[in-house]
Order: C-alpha cells, then structure tokens, then sequence
C-alpha cells in the first residue's frame, strides 16, 4: 500500500470538516445528485445498473477490517454501501457491521453479503447461510445478495441456488441479487447478460485489464443492459514484490478502476485510517494525472504479484495441483498481508505442506511469468501454521 499523506491527526481534522459536509441536519447522509468534473469537493455518484440504488464511486470493502471505528468513520465521511460476507472472518466481519449499523437509518446505508454454498447444496441450506448472516447483521434485509465466488456456468446458473434467491427476494429478505467472481470473469459476466437474472455482478478489476478486451467489452454489454456493476481488487494487490520495497500508486489504481464509466462503484479493502482517507479522496475525482498514468504504467511492467485468475495453467501440472487457487493464496499472503486467508485457502485444498517435492522441473508456464513451483513450496506451509497466530 502506498503511503499516505495523511495521518491520524490530519484524519481527525479532515474528518470533521467531511463529516459536516455529508451530513445533513436531520442525521442522514446527503447525496449529490450532480457532479461538476472541475468542482473537487463534490461527490461523484453513479447508479448501480437499473437496482434504483445510488451510490458515491467509493465505497467500503469490509472484509479485513476489525475496527468499528473505521466504519464509523466511514459512514460520517459520507460513505454509503459497506461490502462484507458471511465467510469472512468466520462471521465476525458481519456481526461488526451489524452492531454498528443497529442505530442508524436503515435507508441511510447499503448492505451487501455474499454466501458461497457446497456446489451440491439445496436452497434450503441456502436460505439458512442467508438467515445466519441476517441475524449477524441485525437486519431484516440485505440490499445485495451475492452468490460468491463463481468460476463457472453451473455454479452460476444452479436451479436450487437461483431458486433461492427468488424465494429471498418475494420474502423481503433481499432487495436485489448478484454474484461475485474472481476469475473467468467477461464468461460469467456474458453469461449473466444472456440468462436476466441477476442484477449485479460483483468482479475483479484493476489497472492489469487495461487491455482485455474481452473483459471490458463484457462489462460494456453488463453495463447496457442494466446490471449495476461493482469493481473489487482494485489495487492489484497493491505491491509488487514479497518484501513491499515497490508498492502500487493505490490511489492513481483505483482511479484507474473507476475512470471507465462501466464500473458504477469500487470496494476497495480499508484497514486503516490512512486508507479510509486516501480511497475517499478519489470519490471526487477519478481523473488520471499524467504521473499516476506513468506510475501505473510502470506497474504494469513488473510481474507483481497478482493472479488474475485467467486459468491457463490449468490441466498444466503432471499432479494435477490447483494452481490458480495456490497462486490466489499465495497473493493474500504476500500482498494482501491476509495470511489468515491465505491459510484457510490451502487447508481446503487438502494438500501436503510441499506438494511439489520430487518434481524436478515445472512444467506449469504462468502467463504472469510466475515461478510457480517456488509460489507453491513458499506458501502451501503456511497451513502448518496454528490459525490463532495469523490474522
């Protein structure tokens, strides 16, 4: 993560003056409802496909933070739409949200969730995650529902799955559905255009797409057809090397994410004070300057650490290993700084803690140009490691 500017002295005096801005006399957030490109202090809002939701193009992903403090701040500075799952953080993540949004205005906020079902579960079983998370949240209803993390069709499209989600919706509990996908995405999101089911979709996207045509232009189809479309993994993991001696210009990648106008809102992760303020500098501005461009350019030059998920290594490895899946362990570890992810992604993959021993040469070719085998032996120990000593 790039450093800020900003610290928490700077964060309490920006931070009050935000809070008067957003705040309106009556308690609620005040929306703008026009935005002036030259005018820095307004908020730009955009709408989520044809849901009738309306949104600032920053809003907050919940997943690691642990700090009601943060959403608390968050919420004062005018966010709006908070992201979080029913997986994450074994289900505390929901149950912080849920005691800090108890008091306030339910129309002054934006809740969305995500479940991810056993491939073969029913809708019943469905409907009880949904409930759970329900019940974390202190909340009657879920603005979005996301089936989470589809990398195929038959996920996407399960009879049982989808006819949960009607059942959610007529029964109030759900105001609007989408799904969440992190790899094989312009397929997936193509295949939502076709099947008019879903109203959201829920993608990775970030400055290494620049050129995929074929993603954009599924976003572009998405977009026309009124599907809200919500960017996440914005930062590219937000450095570049294991030792974070090069970080991502997180501000100039996530202006980048947002200067296409297919992208409605980004849910960029926020931990931290300093990167609550810089994420909510770009809701006012998405323009790209001439050194940021430079920067992201330069970013792209170097291999990083991101797996974007493209799945070409699959069917590659001798052993059959989930590649894909090591590599995305391997980038919440080492650039996300999420090891406690990382470790509950290699423990469901039920391998040794070095499943590429006795293989003398790999014979996996990573697009990215990753050394697949040294990612693999590096981060499959990390399910040794007892949960309770990684966050």
């Amino acid at each position: 993560m790039s450093k800020s500017s900003f610290n928490r002295r700077n964060f309490l005096k920006l931070g009050a003056a935000a809070t008067a801005g957003f705040i309106s006399s009556s308690g609620k957030t005040a929306e703008v409802s026009s935005v002036n490109p030259e005018k820095q202090d307004a908020v730009i809002y955009r709408n989520l496909g044809n849901t009738g939701i309306r949104l600032p193009v920053v809003s907050f992903g919940v997943m690691r933070a642990d700090n009601p403090n943060i959403l608390k701040a968050a919420y004062g500075l005018g966010f709006k739409h908070f992201d979080t799952a029913h997986g994450y953080q074994g289900g505390r993540n929901e149950e912080m949200c849920g005691n800090f949004f108890k008091d306030k205005p339910r129309d002054s906020f934006v809740i969305a969730t995500k479940v991810k079902p056993e491939r073969n579960a029913s809708g019943e079983e469905f409907l009880k995650m949904l409930d759970l998370s329900l019940e974390r949240l202190r909340m009657e209803y879920v603005d979005i529902l996301y089936l989470h993390a589809v990398d195929d069709e038959e996920y996407l499209h399960s009879p049982a799955f989808i006819e949960a989600m009607t059942l959610a919706k007529k029964s109030g509990k759900v105001k609007h559905v989408g799904f969440s996908t992190h790899r094989n995405m312009a397929h997936l999101i193509n295949a939502a255009v076709d099947k008019g089911f879903y109203e959201v979709v829920l993608t990775t996207y970030n400055f290494r797409y620049a050129e995929d045509d074929e993603l954009n232009g599924a976003l572009k189809r998405a977009h026309e057809a009124g599907i809200g479309i919500v960017g996440m993994k914005n930062m590219a993991g937000g450095w570049l090397d294991e030792d974070k001696t090069k970080p991502v210009n997180c501000k100039a990648a996530l202006k980048f994410a947002l200067s296409t106008p297919y992208v409605h809102t980004c849910i960029p992760g926020i931990v931290s004070f300093d990167m609550l303020m810089e994420n909510w500098s770009v809701a006012s501005d998405v323009r790209l300057s001439p050194s940021e461009e430079s920067d992201l350019q330069l970013a792209r030059n170097e291999q990083g650490m991101f797996c974007s998920g493209c799945s070409s290594c699959v069917g590659q490895c001798p052993r059959n290993l989930p590649v894909s899946d090591l590599m995305r362990s391997y980038m919440y570890n080492y650039a996300y700084s999420y090891p406690a992810k990382a470790r509950e992604t290699v423990l469901a993959l039920n391998l040794s803690d070095d499943p590429c021993v006795g293989c003398e040469e790999c014979t996996v070719h990573c697009k990215a140009g990753f050394d697949v085998k040294a990612k693999i032996t590096n981060i499959a120990r990390i399910g040794n490691v007892p949960g309770e000593f990684l966050v």
